[in-house]
């Protein structure tokens, strides 16, 4: 059984404190699922600065460059409380694995954060991160960041946990520095990427064989780099696809015709956007366990995150802020 905790960084406003400027909370199911799986590092940083709950609201005021974290109605400027901060609670804790933050705030959210040309009601603005989510992403490039309103999406979640848990083994994998963990490490993640990125599977491939024999901290170091790389976007429908019919290769011969038949319709339906990866995946799944394929139930592509966090709200239907 697979023990990997990813850790992970929440907004605190997400269901774990009253803490928004309003003295509310956010109530999220997968934060709620989520919890039992992964270690937890909860974080306001607009009570870290000094402001108060509740609190007159922010906002973000600048260009594309550069900006200043402004309370409108006071005056107030917490922009270099805001960036000490984020120094100090990067220098604090543990490289994490993943965030989850609050959708469009101006220190927390990663994307879609109104920043305004001054501070006037009514102003033009434009879409950027903020202040917060962007130190973090500046230091933590590779982690999963996303917030409570895009994980709403199946397609979404189900990369961000792809890549979370797949982050989190690798960081226990290049922790033992051992060869032996990182070729399994990499057996085991060979369906993911080829559906993530068949050619960057085969430059990991090589690196894995390592043929010059450089050190493993060499080793690990350049497959951490190309591994990150190759799980940022999401696979096409097309590349999902061809992975799960790579898997029916090694059970067809052991099917009736309607079976063969009901798998390949879900496959149309999956491609036509009729219905959700999971679908045609629990019928593999399940094929695997009936027919014992070892070699496919070693896949993380089938379990990339464990199975309690894969249920019937995975509709692909969740609202997704564009």
């Amino acid at each position: 059984m697979d023990h990997t905790r990813p850790r992970v960084v929440f907004s605190r406003c997400l269901g774990f404190d009253n803490c928004r400027w309003n003295g509310g909370t956010i109530s999220e199911p997968l934060v709620e699922q989520i919890k039992p799986f992964v270690e937890i590092v909860t974080v306001c940083p607009e009570v870290a600065v000094g402001l108060g709950i509740p609190r007159n609201p922010i906002r973000l005021v600048g260009d594309e460059t550069t900006q200043s974290l402004i309370q409108p109605e006071t005056g107030l400027d917490v922009t270099d409380k805001m960036i000490a901060f984020c120094k100090r609670f990067l220098s604090e804790i543990e490289p994490p694995d993943g965030f989850i933050l609050k959708y469009a705030s101006p220190s927390c959210g990663p994307r879609e954060v109104k920043v305004y040309v001054n501070e006037k009601r009514g102003a033009a603005s434009i879409r950027l991160s903020g202040m917060f989510a962007a130190a973090m992403a500046d230091a933590h490039p590779f982690a999963a960041i996303e917030d409570e309103g895009r994980i709403k999406s199946f397609d979404i979640r189900q990369h961000f946990l792809t890549r979370l848990f797949a982050i989190a083994r690798f960081r226990e994998a290049q922790t033992s520095g051992r060869a032996r963990d990182l070729v399994a490490f990499h057996s085991r993640y060979k369906l993911v990427l080829m559906a993530y990125n068949q050619t960057k599977m085969r430059e990991l491939g090589r690196i894995v064989a390592n043929p010059t024999k450089r050190s493993m901290g060499r080793v690990f170091s350049d497959y951490a780099k190309l591994f990150h790389l190759a799980l940022l976007r999401a696979p096409r429908r097309t590349s999902a696809i061809n992975v799960l019919m790579h898997g029916f290769g090694y059970i067809s011969d052991q099917l009736a015709p309607k079976e063969k038949a009901f798998f390949l319709d879900s496959l149309e339906q999956y491609r036509n956007r009729h219905a959700s990866l999971s679908v045609p995946t629990s019928i593999m799944r399940s094929w695997i366990v009936r027919f014992d394929v070892s070699y496919l139930a070693d896949q993380f592509y089938f379990e990339p995150y464990p199975k309690e966090l894969i249920d019937v709200l995975d509709s692909g239907k969740g609202r997704v802020p564009k």
